[in-house]
């Protein structure tokens, strides 16, 4: 068949596929709602993975289980079952169980924590197996689905890095869900060292900063050198900060307080030519500061990969988005796709729908293209299915 037949084929099954899944749309949001209301905070997703674990179990899959790292896996059996993929998406969430994570459903939108971030790629997860059987989509090779624990902060990854030194099966390519953004196509990898500067104030300093700002003067004095550096090696290096924390009254100095960056760079020389600028920083406010201890812990790393431009992978996604008339954002990622490209996976992370506020009480998700992102994801998925990893 000539190449623009083939090409007119696969255009007018993407877009039959989007149409077919307006039928599920309802079923997806309310997998959406119970995800996102469910708490799963970093290192405490347990109720989350049973919900995953129930909707696994209600699709038939095979091998439900959860390891020691708490990750939570199925298998759609392929027709030969000489090949496996992979679809994850992380569980955890930035928010603490005792935050309200009631979702609120609008004109086109919901809004809730951590809905975008990754509720909607969980919901997605727990709803790909009836999205198949819906579409009539038999795969050849055998479909793991997996739901990840432990991506955020101190947890490094800790659950996709644990399911992949621990499986049996050969991955033969992989894709990373995400709730935000569609038209999001990550195929690379970041060098990333995150930290804490932590600041305790001893007392018994006659600083008259001390004595009026408590630990604020130090922080104060962390976060310009920060941003100094930040300045200097931009834009080879970005030096994100995420958090600075003294919590105390409006009269009360507070005595401890902590900073938390990510040091970001695609080459990893330059992640670790940064890192040895800070834990200097630290050793400089250290020895004049009387009274004060500062302390710097790394406490994730991720080391640069690429799948590559050029890549059948790539070039696949870029088509579908094509045809869904979504613009493509590459961007590369430090998330589960960072793990898998190390572990030599050809792998891509793909959004499902558009959102904002990320982090936020105010995230939300809009709901208006949301069957673009499902079409892509099968589309991609698919083509994986192929041989087009190989």
């Amino acid at each position: 068949m000539e190449g623009k037949e083939v090409q007119c084929l696969q255009r007018e099954a993407v877009l039959s596929n989007r149409e077919s899944l307006r039928a599920i749309r309802e079923l997806l949001l309310a997998n959406v709602v119970m995800a996102a209301e469910i708490p799963a905070p970093t290192g405490s997703e347990g109720l989350l993975t049973r919900f995953l674990s129930d909707r696994f179990t209600e699709a038939g899959l095979t091998d439900i289980a959860n390891d020691q790292a708490g990750n939570i896996a199925a298998v759609l059996p392929g027709q030969d079952r000489s090949r496996n993929l992979l679809v994850a998406a992380h569980v955890d969430k930035v928010w603490p169980d005792s935050e309200d994570h009631t979702v609120s459903v609008g004109v086109g939108s919901m809004r809730g924590r951590g809905i975008a971030d990754n509720s909607l790629g969980v919901a997605v997860l727990a709803t790909l197996p009836l999205i198949l059987e819906r579409l009539s989509i038999a795969l050849d090779a055998n479909l793991i689905l997996l739901g990840t624990t432990r991506s955020f902060g101190r947890g490094d990854l800790a659950g996709m890095r644990f399911f992949l030194e621990n499986t049996d099966q050969k991955i033969d390519g992989a894709l990373c869900v995400e709730g935000m953004n569609l038209g999001r196509l990550s195929f690379s990898s970041l060098g990333m060292a995150r930290g804490e500067i932590v600041v305790e104030l001893k007392g018994g300093s006659e600083d008259p900063d001390f004595a009026n700002a408590g630990v604020i003067a130090v922080l104060q004095k962390a976060l310009a050198g920060l941003l100094e550096f930040n300045r200097a090696h931009h834009p080879e290096v970005k030096i994100l900060i995420g958090t600075v924390d003294s919590v105390s009254g409006y009269n009360v100095p507070p005595l401890l307080g902590k900073i938390c960056f990510e040091i970001r760079s695609r080459e990893a020389e330059r992640v670790a030519e940064v890192e040895r600028l800070v834990h200097a920083l630290v050793e400089r406010l250290q020895a004049p500061s009387d009274g004060a201890a500062v302390a710097v812990e790394i406490i994730a790393r991720r080391v640069p990969g690429d799948l590559g431009e050029g890549h059948p992978l790539v070039k696949a996604a870029r088509k579908t988005l094509e045809i869904l008339e979504v613009e493509a954002r590459p961007e590369p990622s430090i998330s589960e796709l960072a793990a898998l490209l190390e572990a030599g996976i050809p792998s891509l992370t793909l959004g499902v729908a558009k959102g904002e506020g990320r982090h936020s009480p105010r995230e939300t998700i809009q709901l208006d293209q949301m069957q673009d992102g499902l079409a892509q994801i099968v589309s991609v998925l698919q083509f994986m299915d192929s041989g087009g990893c190989d």
